[in-house]
Order: structure tokens, then sequence, then C-alpha cells
């Protein structure tokens, strides 16, 4: 089985567009939302329609923090502006789009031994960051699956711990397979689709393929100039927009 990875898609259709495209040349089998579909940007019901069609032909969608403050109200970890967009979002959902948001699992598993989950699987309703090796291991060491794939961190990186079970980790390159072999566990950030934070502005998606366990992180350029017009022009704070230039 050959999954494509998405995580923090943050209603960026024009990120999603072109990473839905990347991945269909890569010949992946089925598509896996690892969570964060909608906020900060300016698309949220296209995106969520385009994640609804996709999961009623087989793919595989988790809950994110934001999908689940446009289902219900903000939660009150979020900063003030992120609180004002996921405003902005829930009165360009639908009750039928919300719903959707609303009912995602926080948890879904893959075959063989794969976990997907927005944050850790450790509490994944408690949104835990992952930004170091205790965080990883902690994670991993909630679940049975040898390897897991996350988002909420918009930062892709690639953790592992060895039979000892010390973590290590390091971030993976763009467009080099990296087999993940059996004597190890494995933590995938997959880094975020529409909102990068890593100083590059190309969308992030991966390709892991699960019989040959070989994981592939892809960076996909698109119009990230025309997606911060968009979310200025839709009132949204300027510095969502900002941000998609320089992948900060």
């Amino acid at each position: 089985m050959r999954y494509g990875l998405l995580a923090d898609i943050h209603a960026n259709r024009e990120a999603l567009s072109a990473c839905l495209a990347e991945l269909a040349r890569q010949g992946v089998d089925r598509l896996v939302f690892l969570g964060d579909l909608v906020g900060y940007g300016a698309d949220p019901d296209w995106v969520v329609d385009q994640v609804m069609a996709q999961v009623a032909r087989g793919a595989i969608a988790v809950q994110g923090n934001h999908d689940i403050s446009a289902a219900s109200e903000p939660r009150k970890e979020l900063h003030a502006d992120a609180r004002r967009a996921i405003e902005w979002t829930q009165g360009a959902l639908s009750a039928e789009q919300r719903s959707f948001l609303g009912n995602l699992p926080l948890t879904a598993e893959g075959e063989p031994d794969v976990l997907f989950v927005h944050a850790s699987a450790r509490s994944p309703a408690q949104w835990t960051y992952i930004t170091g090796a205790l965080d990883a291991a902690q994670s991993m060491q909630a679940t049975r699956a040898r390897v897991s794939f996350v988002g909420h961190v918009h930062e892709p990186m690639l953790y592992y711990a060895d039979v000892t079970g010390r973590v290590m980790n390091y971030e993976p390159p763009a467009s080099h397979s990296i087999p993940l072999i059996g004597t190890r566990r494995w933590l995938g950030v997959v880094g975020s689709a529409g909102q990068p934070r890593d100083g590059n502005p190309a969308a992030c998606c991966a390709v892991y393929d699960s019989t040959s366990r070989q994981y592939t992180l892809l960076r996909v350029p698109y119009d990230h100039v025309e997606t911060a017009r968009k979310v200025a022009a839709a009132g949204l704070p300027q510095r969502f927009a900002d941000r998609l230039g320089s992948g900060h």
C-alpha cells in the first residue's frame, strides 16, 4: 500500500490542489489527511468538500484541533488571531461540512502496523506538539504501531527508537526515499501542506510505501501569492497571508 500523507492544509486551496496532483503522479493507493483541514486560510468550504469526496472514495481523515474548533467553538488554547480565523471559518462552512469535521476520528489505523493521528498518540485530544525526542517517545510508547504519522507541528521531522528505546531524530531531505527499517519504531511529522513554517514556502506532503517500508517527503511549489491575496481579501489576519511567502 502506497499512502499519500497530507497534514495541516488549513483551508489552502492552491496547496491542496498542487499536493493532490503530485501524489497522483506518485501513484499512491490511498490518501491520508492528518487533521487541521481548516483554519488560517480562505477556502475552508472547498477544502472540506474535497476531503469529504476523497473519504467517500476510501481516503482516511483524522481530526485536528482547528477542525473540532470549527465544528463547535474555538478552543481556549488558540491565540486571538487563530480564534478570529476559526470564527470566520464557521460562517463559511455549511452545517454538513461542520458535522463532517466534528465527527472525524482522533486516530485511524493503516495496514500493516501504522497509526495516523494529528497530534500525539499519548493523548490525542490534548493536542500535544511533538517537538523533541521526549514527546516522540511518549507518543510511540502509547501505541503498538511500529510506524506513526502525525501533523500539528508545521515542520517535517522523522524520529526513530532503536532496540534500546533511545529516540533520535533528523530532518528528512525532500525527494529522498528513507527505509523505515523493521528493527526500529518510527514517528514521522509530515509537515504542513498549507502553512509550512520551516523557512520553505513549498507545501509538504509525503508518501509511505508499507510494502517496501520507504518514506519520502515531498515539497511541492504552489501559487502562494494567490493564496495570500485571498487571505487578505477575506479580511483574515494579515500575518496568515504574510507567512505563506516566507514559510515561517
